[in-house]
């Protein structure tokens, strides 16, 4: 049981880094001056 929650846990870290990734890519496709 421990086994898999690690694993699931694995899962949303690894969708959440994707989740910021696309964010981050979005935010610089709207405005690339405002964040620097």
């Amino acid at each position: 049981m421990r086994k898999g929650k690690h694993k699931a846990e694995e899962y949303l870290d690894s969708l959440k880094t994707y989740y910021k990734l696309c964010l981050s890519r979005r935010t610089t496709g709207l405005g690339k001056t405002s964040e620097q």
